[in-house]
C-alpha cells in the first residue's frame, strides 16, 4: 500500500514516522497541502494521512484509489464521513493519546494564574525583594486551588485526566451532562448547574452541531464573575465576540484559549487585537507534548496495521 501524509508540519520535527513507514510500501510526506493540491498529491495513494486537511465529498469522489483515511487527531470534522462511506473508504481517528498532555497544560495555566509565578519572579528580578525590609515581598495575591470547583464539559479521556489531577489538588469536580439533556446521569449535574457553580470551566467536548457556540453570551452571563474559562477543545465551542465582551466587562475573570474558531487565525482576529490582561491565548499546543505526538503516530500505524489485517481476512472469506 502507498500512503501520502498531507500535513506533517502539524507535528514537531522531533517526532518519528518510522512506525508508519513500516506499515506501507511507500510514504510520501508534504509539510502542508493546499485544497487545490490534494487531488494531485493523493490520486495514486491507497492511504491518506492527515490532521486538518479538508477532504470533502467532491474530492473523495475523485480519489478512486483511496481505501483508508487516517486522521491524526480525535475529531472527524475535516472529512465528509457520509461521502467516505459511499465510496467504501474506511476512516480512522486516534483517541486517548493526549490526556496527560492536555491535563498538564490545563494545570500549568491554572497554577500560573492562581500562583502568579511570573509576577513574583519579576518582582525578584527587579530587585524589589532585595530592597525590602522583611523576609518576603508580597505582590499579587496567591490563591489556592484547594476548595475551588472545577466544571468539566466533556468527560472522555481528556476530561477524566483533568478531573484526576483536580482531585489531587483537593478541588471539587463537577461533571456536566450534555446541554438540553432530559436525563441526568449518575455522577453528573445539568449543564446549567455546572456553569453557574464552577469557579473554573474547562472544555473537552468535540465540535458538533450541538456544541458550536456552546459558550455563548447567555452562558457567560450566568457564570460566576470570578470564573476562569479554559478551552483546549475546539475554538468553535465559544462565541468569541461574546467572550471578548464578557472579558472587557468583567463578567468572568479570565479566559485561557488554546484554540480559536479559525486556525491559523487571521491577523485581524478580534481576540488577537486586544490588550486585555484577563485573556491568554496559545497556539493549539495543549495536546502537543513530545510524548503525546509520538504516541499518536504509533496509534496511526496501528490503525493501518488493523486495516491491512481486516482486508486480508476479508479476502480469505
Amino acid at each position: 500500500m502507498h500512503a501520502v501524509f498531507l500535513d506533517t508540519q502539524t507535528f514537531s520535527t522531533s517526532t518519528s514516522l518510522s512506525s508508519i513507514s513500516e506499515q506501507v510500501e511507500t510514504l510520501t510526506c508534504y509539510e502542508v497541502t493546499a485544497p487545490d493540491e490534494v487531488l494531485s498529491r493523493a490520486h495514486n495513494a491507497d492511504i491518506i494521512i492527515t490532521n486538518k486537511v479538508v477532504l470533502n465529498a467532491e474530492l473523495l469522489a475523485s480519489l478512486a484509489n483511496i481505501k483508508l483515511i487516517c486522521i491524526t487527531a480525535t475529531g472527524f470534522n475535516n472529512v465528509d464521513i457520509i461521502a467516505a462511506k459511499k465510496h467504501n473508504i474506511a476512516v480512522t481517528n486516534v483517541s486517548g493519546y493526549a490526556g496527560n498532555s492536555v491535563a498538564q497544560y490545563v494545570f500549568a495555566q491554572l497554577l500560573e494564574y492562581y500562583q502568579q509565578t511570573t509576577h513574583h519572579n519579576a518582582n525578584t528580578e527587579q530587585g524589589l525583594w532585595a530592597s525590602s525590609n522583611t523576609f518576603c515581598y508580597h505582590g499579587n495575591s496567591i490563591t489556592e486551588l484547594a476548595g475551588k470547583t472545577i466544571g468539566v464539559i466533556g468527560y472522555g479521556s481528556l476530561g477524566q485526566a483533568v478531573a484526576t489531577i483536580a482531585r489531587a489538588f483537593s478541588m471539587k469536580v463537577i461533571i456536566s451532562e450534555r446541554p438540553n439533556s432530559n436525563i441526568i446521569r449518575e455522577g453528573r449535574l445539568s449543564f446549567d448547574e455546572v456553569i453557574q457553580q464552577a469557579d473554573i470551566l474547562t472544555l473537552h467536548c468535540p465540535q458538533t452541531a450541538d456544541t458550536e457556540n456552546l459558550i455563548n453570551r447567555n452562558v457567560l452571563e450566568r457564570m460566576k464573575n470570578n470564573a476562569v474559562l479554559i478551552n483546549t477543545a475546539r475554538g468553535a465551542l465559544v462565541d468569541e465576540l461574546a467572550l471578548l465582551d464578557a472579558l472587557k466587562n468583567k463578567k468572568i475573570a479570565y479566559a485561557i484559549l488554546d484554540v480559536l474558531s479559525q486556525e491559523p487565525p487571521p491577523a485581524s482576529h478580534p481576540l488577537l487585537n486586544t490588550e486585555l490582561a484577563n485573556l491568554k491565548i496559545t497556539a493549539h499546543i495543549a495536546w502537543a507534548s513530545s510524548e503525546a505526538q509520538q504516541r499518536l503516530l504509533e496509534l496511526v500505524a496501528q490503525n493501518i496495521l488493523s486495516f491491512k489485517t481486516d482486508e486480508r481476512l476479508n479476502r480469505l472469506d
